[in-house]
């Protein structure tokens, strides 16, 4: 599928001819048992000093790794049904497990920490997505659905936790469905994605890790498949983010510039930076991995200091 400009300013950010290239498939697996109707393909997080993309293949409970040099294989198995990844500043995987309802860091000897697996004495519903500043502060989504089993939460939350790990506090439950959250690359905003009622908002962040000034900056919607999700920023402050046909691209200000179409009714979970230079874009969707090469680069991970 070609990509669907919008704007001029679409040929500054991608060829116009270029299409995903499909790495991978056969991911997710049926979650009706847990009233997810597929559990997809998701939290795709680039290492550079290995040169390989690891993502999380939440319905098989797998960690999966994928190199342009040896293909597709199984990183890590009974991952808790871990869904959104990223690197702290040390470059341990942080990683959303939805099954025990925690965020968990991943040491280098493969031992797991649990950062945190509640609030103010309730379990966390289901995190999903998760960011690291470069003060080395952690934040994370849990949206909130009554149905979600072993839910002790009643409200939707995102929650930023200090990086010596002693201090979690609540940042906002002013977004109805949080889901995907980015910071800006100067830091002084913090994106995040309403997958229920398909907004992003942008919320303006002190030096105290305080939010104010949250606002509504975008709706995507179309007749399309797809939702905010998964979202991220390139270095010169732009947004994209999954949504109906695919990944949208918008300016800082929520501008839709243009559309990466992923074609045959694809749903894309999330994306991630990668490819050695940053300017490669992987796509998680239900049953897929696919990426395609951008001109700006995105903000790496772990972020630089």
């Amino acid at each position: 599928m070609p990509i669907e400009p919008v704007s001029p300013d679409c040929a500054r950010f991608v060829d116009l001819g270029a299409e995903v290239e499909w790495i991978a498939d056969g991911l997710g697996a049926d979650g009706s048992a847990r009233g997810i109707p597929w559990w997809p393909s998701e939290g795709p997080v680039w290492v550079q000093e290995g040169g390989y993309l690891l993502f999380s293949d939440i319905g098989k409970s797998q960690r999966m790794k994928w190199s342009r040099a040896g293909g597709l294989s199984v990183d890590a198995t009974g991952t808790h049904h871990g869904n959104g990844m990223t690197r702290d500043l040390e470059g341990r995987l942080i990683v959303c497990q939805q099954e025990t309802q925690r965020v968990v860091r991943v040491e280098h000897d493969g031992r797991t920490t649990v950062i945190f697996d509640r609030f103010e004495g309730k379990r966390f519903s289901r995190p999903n997505d998760v960011v690291v500043k470069s003060d080395g502060s952690i934040w994370f989504t849990d949206p909130f659905i009554p149905a979600f089993y072993g839910a002790e939460m009643d409200f939707a939350g995102v929650y930023r936790v200090s990086a010596d790990l002693k201090e979690i506090r609540l940042a906002t439950r002013a977004v109805h469905g949080p889901n995907g959250l980015c910071f800006s690359p100067s830091e002084k905003v913090l994106y995040i994605n309403d997958s229920r009622l398909q907004h992003i908002h942008a919320f303006d962040v002190h030096e105290d890790g305080t939010l104010s000034g949250g606002r509504i900056i975008c709706h995507l919607k179309d007749e399309r498949i797809g939702k905010p999700d998964g979202m991220k920023c390139d270095l010169d402050g732009n947004i994209y983010c999954t949504g109906p046909g695919g990944v949208w691209i918008l300016d800082s200000k929520g501008q839709h510039i243009g559309t990466i179409a992923l074609g045959k009714g694809r749903h894309a979970t999330n994306i991630g930076w990668g490819g050695g230079d940053w300017k490669t874009l992987f796509i998680t969707c239900y049953h897929e991995l696919g990426c395609i090469r951008m001109k700006v680069p995105g903000v790496p991970v772990p972020v630089r200091t």
